[in-house]
């Protein structure tokens, strides 16, 4: 991929770590539908918990791929929303997630046939 290994290296890996994990995939993806409270987003989520989505929001937000906007209500309101940064990060991430959901069967017999395989040896 480049020739300056060292440096592209970690920044990849940088990157990767932080939208390469299973919920920040998962948020980018539903936020790609516009912007969401995190009730809806936590609901759309299966799975996740309510500090996981907490920690995953802040560290998208953090990098600047997500707003978070407070509304001065009672009781206060907060929509999250994808920046443009984070849209343009969209198309990849749900490529990434089609591409799992379309492949899942095969993966999960493979990985039965390795367990199966390790179990034999």
């Amino acid at each position: 991929m480049t020739t300056r290994y060292d440096d592209d290296c970690v920044a990849t890996r940088e990157i990767l770590s932080l939208v390469g994990d299973k919920w920040s995939v998962l948020v980018i993806v539903n936020l790609g539908e516009g912007t969401m409270r995190f009730s809806d987003i936590k609901r759309a989520i299966e799975g996740i918990s309510q500090r996981m989505l907490t920690l995953t929001l802040r560290g998208l937000e953090r990098d600047g791929l997500v707003t978070r906007t407070v509304f001065p209500t009672i009781p206060p309101r907060v929509d999250y929303a994808l920046t443009r940064l984070g849209r343009t990060l969209l198309e990849p991430v749900t490529a990434l997630a089609i591409w799992a959901q379309h492949h899942k069967p095969e993966i999960q017999r493979a990985r039965e046939a390795f367990a199966r395989a390790a179990k034999s040896a």
